[in-house]
């Protein structure tokens, strides 16, 4: 009994060594990334005044390969067939953990850094989904890493993603269709928003295209029998979709934009377009629903004599969650904990909450302070995501940081000010350091790993082959152009 106790006492030490080891490290880690907090913020704040969208992210993507390549990341850039799309390793052999950084902006949305609507340049692209935090959190952490990976002498890889066009140019979908994450064993990311939470959320599978009708130009009064209007067209289809509504599943999203509908209203519209999106959370009926979107296309074409064809632009995957993964992260992000404001902080969030409509102006501050419950729902929201085709492909996992002042609307001029703002910032440096010590977590415990990729094998299904829902066509580098 006396050596049974002994033995215990023994193994408990061990145990109780190996945690303040453990501990230690995290906080080595911890304090590294926070010791360039300034660094860090001035990378992300050259990001968001660059502002690029989706696919001319050039200085985004040479800022954030430069830190890389001086941290001694080994960086191929232009990869399958992406000219801002990189990917910086460092490291040999397993486990291999993937980061996601993206740093794309939104068209039309600029804004200055201040609580107010003002664009800092009239019609120019801003980042209200906060892309500038999101790529910059992730090299921090790739970074983080990787001095712990060589300090320690730690086997493992280490790899980051540079991940241009999120915001409707599936970047994503053709790195994962070049087979770029065919031989990573997980893959880390995040996403800025109004709150700290890693809980599952699953998101919607899309589709989307551009529709172009080719009419016949005439005098709009003086021979309008002669013109076909293109334009037309157009407006059949948008009518034809609208009262489709009511006959399709009620989780389906579809949502367009005429992004071309002549010139002068005097003049017939020989050509004009309209963009589409269509959503669903299982990639199956989103396939079936844009089969009937592309016949009233057809039908819209025909019943005004005009001419049809689409180009797809991207299409992604609905996620596909991982418990395993999504546990860890959650265990991280209580650790890194939230932050409080500053007085001015304080400041600059109410006069932000002040533009905000209903329930939303009232939202406390203090949320920045709390992690939320951990839970899982199985009912999707409303993003979509090209990190839903990683998900098919690699276990994947991700949370929210809240960067943006809480209540406040994705894709706003007011996410963008935050964006800018040292608020932006503090959440940025949240997810850096949850990020960081959950890929320490993967490197530590390779059980972690085996299990996640147990879970997503159960998940997908024997059969399961990955197609992407774009098809074969090239990159579409020219989308927001």
């Amino acid at each position: 009994m006396i050596k049974r106790i002994i033995l215990l006492s023994f193994f408990s030490g061990i145990a109780l060594i190996a945690s303040a080891q453990k501990n230690a490290e995290k906080e080595k880690i911890i304090a590294s990334i926070q010791g360039k907090e300034a660094a860090y913020a001035n990378i992300a704040h050259q990001i968001w005044g660059y502002a690029e969208p989706g696919y001319q992210e050039v200085k985004s993507s040479a800022l954030l390969q430069d830190q890389l390549k001086n941290a001694g990341f080994d960086v191929k850039a232009g990869v399958a067939e992406i000219p801002t799309a990189f990917v910086a390793s460092y490291g040999s052999g397993e486990p291999v953990i993937g980061i996601l950084a993206e740093f794309d902006a939104l068209p039309g949305l600029s804004n200055i850094d201040q609580p107010e609507q003002k664009a800092l340049i009239s019609g120019a692209a801003g980042h209200g989904c906060g892309h500038n935090l999101f790529g910059t959190a992730s090299v921090a952490a790739a970074i983080a890493v990787k001095d712990w990976l060589k300090n320690s002498g730690t086997k493992g890889t280490i790899r980051l993603y540079g991940c241009p066009a999120e915001e409707g140019g599936s970047g994503k979908v053709y790195m994962v269709r070049a087979g770029l994450f065919n031989d990573v064993n997980a893959v880390l990311h995040w996403h800025p928003g109004n709150e700290n939470s890693a809980a599952i959320e699953p998101w919607l599978a899309n589709k989307n295209a551009k529709f172009r009708f080719y009419g016949v130009a005439s005098h709009a009064s003086g021979a309008p029998e002669k013109g076909r209007s293109a334009l037309d067209a157009v407006e059949a289809m948008d009518n034809m979709v609208n009262m489709m509504r009511e006959h399709i599943p009620s989780a389906t999203r579809i949502h367009y934009v005429i992004t071309r509908g002549g010139e002068a209203p005097n003049v017939v519209p020989a050509f004009a377009e309209v963009y589409y999106y269509v959503r669903n959370p299982e990639m199956q009926t989103v396939k079936e629903i844009w089969e009937r979107v592309v016949k009233a296309a057809e039908g819209a074409a025909l019943g005004t004599g005009t001419r049809m064809d689409y180009e797809v632009i991207g299409g992604v995957y609905n996620m596909l969650p991982n418990l395993t993964l999504s546990k860890v992260m959650d265990n991280n992000l209580r650790l890194v904990k939230g932050f409080t404001y500053t007085e001015s902080e304080k400041q600059f969030a109410e006069k932000i909450q002040a533009t905000l409509t209903g329930s939303s102006k009232t939202i406390p501050l203090a949320e920045t302070e709390k992690i939320k419950p951990f839970s899982v729902s199985t009912e999707a929201g409303g993003a979509s995501s090209d990190v839903g085709d990683v998900s098919w492909t690699v276990p994947t996992a991700g949370f929210i940081a809240a960067t943006f002042v809480p209540g406040s609307s994705g894709h706003s001029w007011q996410n963008v000010a935050a964006s800018g703002s040292s608020i932006g910032t503090k959440g940025m440096m949240v997810a850096a350091k949850t990020l960081a010590l959950s890929a320490y977590d993967l490197f530590k415990n390779p059980e972690l790993v085996k299990k996640a990729n147990i879970e997503l094998a159960d998940k997908r299904g024997a059969d399961f082959k990955y197609d992407a829902m774009l098809g074969n066509r090239k990159p579409a580098l020219d989308y927001r152009k």
